[in-house]
């Protein structure tokens, strides 16, 4: 008997210690998975991200770090804390293990390349992570499509815009191009195409930025894109220009600050030359037209002002010159049938302002007094018309009884009325 209840009362007490056990076992594996559901376990060794700057700078902020690449180039990557500071990524705060994210461990995975430039074909990759828009609109640009055809040196995002050093170009309430960056856009572009930009600056609009600082003025980037730069050689682009130039050519607040005209547009669509290219351009804009477009007549990079005594289009000497480039045959006074894009006033063309007055009242006119004449016409023959059948009817109704009364049928009394009216 006594047997038997220290047995119970050891099966008891092995029972409560196995549910003590169950019970903290089921405990800790529902906070675990709790605490993974709230908050992932840090890896600090593992992730890239749980990496500051200040850990990557204790080396890479040292001047003179280098890289061997295998033809024996030394890959620099020293990064100058302030220039990234300074930055437009470093000014939002973003770490550099953003960018270089196969880097979560030191030693570093071992990395090589055949030249310095294979190094950054390779590198500059790391841009699409967060600017995929920008870097899909890119493929399809001439740089994009020169570097597909093996062109090394073809720009890429770093050319640029550098690696660590990317500058802000646009302010970030109105979302407009800061000011100093339409200096930098020509400067920068100048690194491959330094003969443009040489005429460029010497131009009416490149000599307005860089020596006043004038915003108004375009840049490259106005006229050939941001990113999907087209190539400028191809026939679509040749008839698209007018457009492009008539971008600031037709802002009236723009142009009224320096007195230019703003029907440059109107004035050459309505012309022959840019009524053909307008035409070319809708239907087939990849077809080649012989009909001059703007940069024909004032030069591409190294436009003039009109009124300049070597090239401005305002003098009838330098006007002849480019319209004998079309016409070879043209004479001293084949230039004073341009109006200059200015539509006919009293002030500019007088006597082409008074002409096409007189064709403003002459021409409706005409055409009104022709009309009224047609109508009276129409109106007479209506008339003259109208008696003759209604006599027809008349004499029609006086013989249908009398037909009737001849083959024996007695005329109703509504025909003999009429007959006898």
């Amino acid at each position: 008997m006594i047997f038997h209840r220290q047995s119970r009362r050891y099966t008891l007490l092995a029972a409560g210690v196995l549910f003590i056990l169950a019970f903290i076992a089921v405990s800790q594996v529902t906070l675990a998975g709790l605490s993974f559901q709230i908050e992932p376990a840090a890896t600090p060794t593992l992730s890239p991200l749980s990496i500051g700057n200040e850990t990557c700078l204790e080396c890479h902020g040292q001047p003179g770090l280098t890289m061997p690449m295998e033809n024996g180039d030394l890959l620099e990557v020293y990064v100058n804390p302030d220039d990234y500071n300074n930055s437009i990524h470093g000014e939002l705060g973003y770490a550099c293990v953003q960018c270089h994210r196969s880097v979560g461990e030191y030693p570093h995975p071992a990395y090589s390349a055949s030249d310095l430039r294979a190094a950054s074909l390779d590198l500059y990759q790391a841009c699409r992570g967060c600017h995929e828009q920008q870097y899909a609109l890119a493929q399809d640009s001439v740089h994009s499509r020169a570097l597909a055809e093996g062109k090394r040196e073809t720009a890429i995002c770093t050319d640029c815009h550098t690696a660590h050093a990317v500058r802000p170009l646009k302010d970030r309430t109105t979302g407009e191009l800061l000011v100093d960056a339409h200096v930098w856009i020509p400067q920068t572009c100048a690194q491959c195409h330094s003969a443009i930009y040489e005429k460029y600056q010497e131009s009416v609009h490149g000599s307005a930025l860089i020596e006043a600082g004038n915003p108004d003025v375009p840049t490259c980037i106005d006229c050939h894109g941001v990113h999907n730069i087209e190539d400028p050689t191809v026939a679509s682009f040749r008839l698209k220009s007018p457009q492009i130039c008539s971008k600031c050519h037709t802002d009236e607040e723009r142009m009224a600050k320096y007195g230019l005209s703003t029907d440059v547009l109107n004035t050459y669509v309505a012309d022959f030359h840019g009524t053909t290219v307008t035409l070319f351009e809708k239907i087939t804009p990849d077809a080649e037209t012989n009909k001059p477009v703007c940069y024909d007549c004032h030069s591409i990079h190294d436009i003039k002002a009109t009124d300049d005594p070597e090239r401005g289009l305002q003098v009838k000497e330098n006007l002849l010159i480019r319209c004998q480039l079309c016409h070879p045959d043209a004479t001293i006074n084949f230039p004073d049938s341009w109006l200059s894009h200015y539509i006919p006033s009293l002030e500019h063309n007088p006597v082409v302002y008074y002409v096409n007055q007189f064709y403003k009242f002459f021409i409706p006119g005409v055409v009104g007094s022709m009309v009224i004449l047609v109508a009276l016409d129409l109106n007479k023959r209506a008339r003259t018309r109208y008696p003759k059948i209604r006599k027809m009817e008349v004499t029609q109704e006086q013989v249908e009884p009398q037909q009737a009364e001849s083959a024996g049928e007695p005329a109703s009394e509504e025909d003999q009325h009429g007959s006898l009216s």
